[in-house]
């Protein structure tokens, strides 16, 4: 056999199994795959499906946190001075639901799912252990529950559709939903401080509370290790809240 004919490729194998077989070399390796271009006229290119899954994979994983699911955490509990300044700055919420007005129905409602926070927030910053993530989950959904009654309260009228909606995430997304009803009692209290200026120096501390409470809020998430942060928010919300018995008069 010459050097020439053991460097001539075998038509043996051409054809099987899509292969087409090339001369050897040590420097290059060619495979054809006679079907990839009739599945890819056929039907579009074959990993679309995949790449367009790992595209909305990565858009559900970088979903905002109001859209996550609430998970049981340690921050603002590290150590008992911690615990205790928590549960005590969660009782001024029962307090203020105690002391808001009672006029009608709604503001009933509202008023004692005031007291609902304080005792929710109260159970689940002394509380350890597995019951922990489950008063987790309920100190939020009462947070989020306090809006939708402040919201009933501040305009009896809202639309059935998002009072619906609110019901059905209540349980599932009570962030979002605190987020959606605090967002239409800020807009409700800034035009009647507007059009009553009696109720300017309640909006204007109720503005600054707010701020000041959204500010601890994140860096309580951002600088875990700052002790007492989550019962700055507690205090600065407390004010804030206060603010709305003006508004309910």
């Amino acid at each position: 056999m010459t050097p020439e004919s053991s460097l001539k490729p075998s038509n043996a194998l051409n054809g099987v199994h899509g292969m087409h077989v090339v001369s050897h070399s040590p420097f290059s390796f060619q495979e054809i795959k006679q079907h990839a271009d009739f599945n890819e006229s056929a039907y579009g290119p074959s990993n679309t499906g995949s790449k367009q899954r790992l595209i909305v994979q990565k858009v559900w994983h970088q979903r905002p946190a109001c859209l996550r699911p609430i998970h049981c955490c340690r921050t603002g509990d590290k150590n008992i001075a911690e615990t205790v300044a928590n549960v005590l700055t969660s009782l001024p919420f029962i307090a203020l639901g105690l002391q808001a007005p009672r006029k009608n129905l709604n503001c009933k409602i509202y008023a004692n799912s005031l007291i609902g926070v304080g005792i929710a927030s109260s159970f689940y910053h002394a509380s350890r252990g597995k019951l922990r993530k489950y008063l987790r989950w309920a100190d939020y959904t009462m947070i989020a529950t306090t809006t939708v009654c402040l919201s009933r309260a501040l305009r009896n009228e809202n639309p059935k559709l998002l009072m619906a909606a609110s019901a059905f995430f209540l349980p599932i997304q009570p962030v979002m939903v605190s987020a959606v009803h605090t967002g239409m009692m800020e807009v409700a209290f800034a035009k009647r401080a507007f059009q009553d200026p009696e109720l300017r120096m309640a909006h204007n501390v109720h503005k600054m509370s707010s701020l000041l409470g959204g500010a601890l809020f994140v860096a309580d998430d951002l600088l875990p290790q700052t002790p007492f942060l989550h019962a700055g928010w507690h205090l600065a919300a407390a004010v804030g809240v206060s603010t709305l018995n003006k508004l309910l008069e």
